[in-house]
C-alpha cells in the first residue's frame, strides 16, 4: 500500500512563504500524477494544484496561480509545493495525495475522488 508523507508545514506571517514536501517512502511516484489539496475548518477539501507523473503538466486553483507553484523530483521520489506570498485565508491543513498515471500524457485530474492514496495532512497556519 502507497503511503505518502507531507512536511514542511508551519506557522507563518501574511506574505510570507512554505515549501511542502510530499514522499512516498518505498515506492516509486514517478509513474503518478500527484494532488495537493487543502481543507479549513468547515470547508469542503479542494484542489491547490497537481502535476503529472511526466511533470509536464500542471495546474493550480484560481485562488493561488501566481503565488504557488508546484514541481516533482522523481530522482528524490518528492514533489513540493512552493507557497509564496501566503495570505489569512491559505490558513489549513494540506494533503498530497496520489493516482496511478497509465501513460506518462495523462494529465493530473482535478476532483479529489480520483484521487486513490492520500497522506495525513500537514498544518500550514498563516497568522499576524
Amino acid at each position: 500500500q502507497l503511503e505518502l508523507v507531507e512536511s514542511g508545514g508551519n506557522l507563518v506571517q501574511p506574505g510570507g512563504s512554505l515549501r511542502l514536501s510530499c514522499a512516498a517512502p518505498g515506492f516509486t511516484l514517478d509513474d503518478h500524477n500527484i494532488g495537493w489539496f487543502r481543507q479549513a475548518p468547515g470547508s469542503e477539501r479542494e484542489m491547490v494544484s497537481c502535476i503529472s507523473s511526466s511533470g509536464r503538466y500542471t495546474n493550480h486553483a484560481d485562488s493561488v496561480k501566481g503565488r504557488f507553484s508546484i514541481s516533482r523530483d522523481n530522482a528524490k521520489n518528492t514533489v513540493f509545493l512552493q507557497m509564496n506570498n501566503l495570505k489569512f485565508e491559505d490558513t489549513a491543513v494540506y494533503y498530497c495525495a496520489a493516482v496511478w498515471a497509465a501513460h506518462p500524457g495523462t494529465i493530473c485530474p482535478v476532483p479529489k475522488y480520483e484521487y486513490r492514496y492520500w497522506g495525513q495532512g500537514t498544518q500550514v497556519t498563516v497568522s499576524s
